[in-house]
């Protein structure tokens, strides 16, 4: 069949299996051109592998540590007549080239805040593995069934204490426009918490420090955003904002009822990037557009790879890596100073509809949201025939 792009809202409902695999392929080579990481972690779970900051993670574990990894993730195969998610596919690729490298990779495709899926795991780990001295906790997920109750939670994405009315740009209709958004009732906050905060990273790690699979002084991180002024009225001092504070709420938790372990929790604050997760967020393809304006022009424009690599070796393969005053590992002092901020309010307050494709760089914001599915990938034949069943 031959793929192209079928775009539906924030959303590609398609994935391009060739073009995914040379993503892929262009990740691992970055970092392989960057060097080995030094005390680089030997066994390493990633909870959410297959796209994003959570498939960088795998990558630059792998292929710029030697690691074993064990990926977990939620996506659906293909069809005859129907292509698979981008993070089937993705999957597929790095699969392909683990193998090739002569590297240990084993993914497991189900519900991850299930029971069973941790015992999956646990199982596989015991089987393969062993214990692990690497947790990345990258989940993006809508809603979430609790393991215990079967309630199904949902997040929303709302202000909280008082409506909010900014711009925002959409991307269907191409159109700078004003939005404004209802404060989050307290349900829905609770939710939002219950799908998007840190129950279900504890839980994780509970369950493998139960089936004794923790090393000691194992590591483990969960993936946050924070952002400056802009962003907070729909990150920090919203919804999201109140799971992201569960967060280090749970890291200080797994810290506190690891400690025979020596177990080190964090959460890593990064920067705003095209991802299926950030697509999806009021105000954030705006936002977006205009910070890869400036940070290309200061020349401090990272994507997934190079700000995970950068997190590997500054943060995660250090003893005792430096953090924040709330504890984080910030790798997004780049987007968030004061210098870069003012440079992205002043186009924010000058942007319109008649003038958006000018002082943004909506044209990469939209070449890096194609590539989440494995579109616009150089070197990609986009008119030839391809196969999607493609299996890991």
């Amino acid at each position: 069949m031959i793929v192209k792009p079928k775009i539906r809202g924030f959303i590609c409902t398609n994935a391009h299996p060739v073009g995914c695999a040379a993503s892929v392929r262009q990740q691992i080579e970055y970092v392989k051109a960057q060097g080995a990481l030094k005390n680089a972690p030997k066994n390493v779970l990633v909870i959410g592998s297959s796209t994003g900051y959570g498939l960088a993670s795998r990558i630059t574990a792998a292929f710029a540590g030697g690691a074993n990894t064990l990926g977990v993730c939620f996506e659906k195969p293909p069809t005859d007549r129907k292509t698979g998610t981008a993070g089937w596919y993705n999957t597929a690729g790095f699969h392909t080239e683990a193998s090739a490298a002569g590297l240990y990779a084993k993914t497991l495709n189900g519900d991850a805040f299930s029971k069973e899926l941790k015992q999956q795991v646990i199982d596989t780990l015991k089987a393969d593995m062993g214990k692990v001295d690497l947790v990345i906790y990258s989940l993006a997920s809508p809603r979430r069934t609790d393991p215990e109750t079967g309630e199904v939670y949902k997040s929303t994405l709302k202000p909280v204490g008082q409506a909010y009315k900014t711009k925002t740009y959409d991307t269907d209709k191409d159109q700078v426009h004003e939005i404004e958004l209802e404060p989050a009732n307290q349900d829905e906050i609770q939710q939002t918490i219950k799908v998007m905060g840190g129950e279900d990273w504890e839980l994780w790690l509970d369950a493998l420090d139960e089936a004794d699979l923790l090393a000691d002084n194992c590591k483990t991180t969960a993936y946050t955003y924070v952002g400056k002024e802009l962003t907070w009225p729909i990150y920090g001092q919203a919804t999201i904002g109140k799971a992201k504070e569960d967060l280090d709420r749970a890291a200080a938790s797994i810290v506190k009822t690891k400690s025979d372990k020596k177990v080190q929790a964090y959460v890593s604050s990064l920067k705003a990037l095209v991802t299926q997760a950030s697509s999806a967020i009021p105000v954030m393809p705006l936002y977006i557009s205009l910070i890869y304006k400036v940070m290309k022009q200061e020349g401090t424009h990272q994507g997934c790879i190079e700000q995970i690599y950068d997190l590997f070796t500054d943060k995660l393969t250090q003893s005792k890596p430096e953090v924040d005053e709330m504890g984080r590992l910030y790798m997004n002092t780049k987007e968030t100073n004061d210098a870069t901020q003012a440079k992205i309010k002043q186009l924010w307050d000058q942007v319109t509809q008649d003038n958006f494709h000018d002082l943004s760089d909506y044209a990469g914001y939209h070449h890096e949201f194609l590539k989440l599915f494995g579109f616009d990938v150089a070197g990609v034949d986009y008119d030839a025939d391809v196969n999607p069943l493609v299996e890991w």
